[in-house]
């Protein structure tokens, strides 16, 4: 694939951003120390990235157009859309968890022009914006997106699954169907799928796993205007494993 420069120096930005790393740090001391719920941060961010980029790429060698074409822009400028709103999506719950994805906004506005400056002459700099925004807005649970790269950026943050690390947040240590769903996850793939452009491959060590799977993805999926591109496939892998030795009810 033909190398993106605008993507790599986005991207060069917002890892050298001490802003978006204060941040980062900010949106975690909410989410774990505050709420004491599951990580919102850096960690959450760069695996939305990686992910999102990956689903962006499959789509459009499968021949799907993303959004910024609407605008004139060429495809590619996609990718910087999905970089960007990976990156800026949480920056909300710096200030709070409730509405956390318009107080990400409100955020977010000057630190896309500040990570693309220069970059783009008008009135592609204000598309960029435009849709970057769009992505952020569009991750809020109701919410419906109208672009591929939002869509991409609802389902890539429902797949940060792996490991205990469930996009439901949940009180973590406490034994409930979120956290010991959550650690049944033990990998998510995404690949070139047979039926559909996409497959996204789960892999759990125990059933439990399929409630993260039918409350979030299943959900973030069906209103993420990409169902029919994508289909999801999950199976235990060796002997299912017992997650918790008993539980009660105070």
């Amino acid at each position: 694939m033909k190398k993106n420069y605008k993507l790599a120096q986005v991207q060069e930005r917002i890892q050298g951003s001490q802003r978006l790393r204060a941040l980062w740090a900010a949106s975690n001391v909410t989410a774990i120390n505050r709420l004491h719920i599951n990580d919102h941060g850096p960690t959450h961010v760069r695996i939305v990235m990686r992910l999102g980029l990956k689903l962006l790429r499959l789509l459009m060698a499968a021949g799907v157009s993303p959004g910024v074409v609407d605008h004139g822009l060429p495809p590619e400028e996609a990718e910087v859309v999905v970089a960007l709103a990976a990156a800026l999506h949480d920056i909300g719950h710096a200030v709070h968890r409730e509405e956390h994805e318009l107080l990400s906004l409100v955020l977010a506005r000057p630190l896309v022009e500040e990570l693309i400056a220069g970059l783009y002459d008008e009135p592609a700099r204000t598309v960029i914006l435009a849709e970057t925004l769009h992505a952020i807005y569009a991750h809020r649970r109701e919410a419906i997106p109208l672009t591929v790269e939002a869509g991409i950026i609802k389902v890539a943050d429902a797949l940060d699954m792996e490991k205990g690390r469930a996009r439901i947040p949940f009180r973590v240590g406490e034994p409930t169907i979120h956290s010991v769903s959550a650690l049944a996850i033990e990998k998510v793939e995404i690949k070139k799928g047979k039926e559909k452009p996409v497959l996204i491959f789960v892999r759990m060590s125990n059933s439990a796993g399929i409630f993260q799977l039918d409350n979030l993805l299943k959900e973030k999926l069906n209103r993420s205007g990409l169902k029919d591109y994508i289909e999801v496939a999950a199976e235990i892998e060796g002997e299912e494993k017992k997650i918790i030795e008993r539980y009660s009810i105070d």
